[in-house]
């Protein structure tokens, strides 16, 4: 036993001193207190930054009257609510409530004042960055219109942060067909006194070669930023009678003939949710709906 004993402290005894040996003959070319993911480290405290005059409680139970989609990490701005997903760097939805009233330009708001910037309510780790969309190839496209904003310059420039965009193709689609969805949800606001409107990212599945579906998506920049596939909109009018219409849209991330109309574009609303895993209107009573896609119920 005693040899036994000897024996093992004998192993460690070797162990110990060709370890020692190797740190002082090896000379590490790595500096281990360097972080290997950029400078900010998983301990590093985070606190997100505060900016004044908060939105109003009121504010943003008129916007969610009638339910959040879902409730992973919620933003709220002056005028408008949004969900964040941290792994893709785009939101989840955002949520808009537009009258007659508050889309009326007003003279003194200068959209050439705004400047698309970061988040900073956002870990480092999850924000998306000018850099990503640099050389992309993509636009930054809007989610919450910032032609739905435009009757005050804080409204409107809150429009700008990164969280509110997503990765859009340009020509064809967020200047040209994306664009007239959004100026047809200003319209109708001219016909019902509130639009509701949710507005998000899809990553649909395609069928390849072999006969199997694959979701597959471009991702930019350093941090990855996801390029959706497609765009929906949901959208419930409330009428002066208290009921209400609902519409949904589907538009592909590309390029897309102007002479298309917006009809063509028109799907199920159980279809969006059921790929985007939200629920629309939730609070809302369907039996009040009596109209979807301009069809009675």
């Amino acid at each position: 036993m005693r040899n036994a004993i000897i024996g093992g402290i004998g192993v460690i005894t070797f162990v110990a001193g060709y370890i020692q040996g190797k740190k002082e003959r090896v000379h590490w070319n790595y500096d281990f207190h360097k972080p290997i993911f950029g400078k900010v480290l998983a301990a590093t405290p985070f606190t997100p930054a505060v900016t004044n005059n908060q939105p109003t409680t009121s504010r943003i139970s008129q916007i969610m009257k009638y339910g959040f989609p879902g409730l992973e990490n919620i933003r709220s701005f002056d005028d408008y609510v949004l969900s964040y997903d941290r792994r893709t760097r785009v939101a989840y939805w955002v949520f808009e409530h537009l009258t007659k009233e508050n889309i009326k330009s007003n003279e003194t708001v200068d959209r050439s004042l705004c400047e698309f910037k970061p988040d900073e309510s956002i870990h480092p780790y999850f924000r998306s960055l000018n850099s990503d969309f640099k050389g992309s190839g993509y636009d930054r496209g809007h989610l919450a219109a910032a032609g739905n904003h435009k009757s005050c310059q804080k409204h409107v420039e809150q429009t700008f942060y990164l969280s509110n965009m997503a990765p859009q193709v340009g020509t064809g689609f967020n200047r040209h067909s994306w664009n007239r969805l959004e100026k047809y949800v200003r319209k109708l606001t001219k016909l019902h006194n509130n639009v509701y409107c949710c507005t998000g990212p899809l990553y649909l599945p395609r069928k390849e070669s072999d006969g199997k579906n694959y979701v597959k998506y471009e991702v930019i920049g350093a941090n990855n930023v996801a390029v959706p596939t497609h765009f929906f909109k949901v959208v419930v009018m409330e009428t002066v009678n208290g009921t209400f219409e609902m519409e949904a849209f589907v538009m592909p991330n590309q390029p897309i003939d102007d002479s298309i109309p917006l009809s063509s574009f028109q799907v199920p609303p159980d279809s969006i949710e059921r790929s985007a895993g939200l629920l629309f209107f939730d609070n809302l009573s369907k039996e009040k709906i009596n109209k979807i896609n301009g069809k009675r119920k």
